[in-house]
């Protein structure tokens, strides 16, 4: 029986910086951090990837938790472009805010950039932004409840 979602896992080439973004833009604590070297043949099937080797940190937010890799081995490609959010995938994850202008400008001096200021639908406001990471998080703001 699944029971809820746990987690969501980010790949970066900064842990330090991404989790510094999640905890002060956002308000996550580190819940946890582990960092594993190569040879470590369990996580090794589990990520289906020969000698990883990496630093990870879990974060959490109330009943949310966000898990950050920086994998030290194998070296991840850069990233070439900020990928649209049509391309298949997870195109972003959504947090329920209040106060939503307040909350971009705070997450504009972190580094967040966004596609708009938040887009008013009547019962809600929103908007996607982006992390130092071009990864994409929306914002809503319900107005009615």
């Amino acid at each position: 029986m699944i029971n809820a979602v746990h987690h969501v896992a980010i790949s970066t080439p900064n842990l330090d910086r991404l989790a510094g973004f999640y905890q002060q833009g956002f308000g996550f604590a580190e819940e946890s951090a582990v960092d594993w070297p190569p040879g470590e043949d369990r996580i090794n099937n589990i990520m289906g990837l020969p000698e990883s080797s990496a630093r990870s940190m879990m974060l959490r937010l109330g009943g949310m938790r966000l898990e950050l890799f920086q994998f030290l081995q194998p070296v991840s490609p850069p990233v070439q472009e900020t990928r649209p959010v049509h391309h298949f995938g997870i195109t972003h994850f959504c947090f329920d805010v209040t106060d939503i202008e307040q909350v971009c400008e705070r997450l504009v001096t972190l580094g967040a950039s966004f596609h708009c200021l938040p887009q008013d639908f009547g019962d809600s406001k929103t908007t996607y932004g982006r992390d130092p990471d071009g990864n994409v998080f929306e914002l809503t703001e319900f107005l009615a409840g």
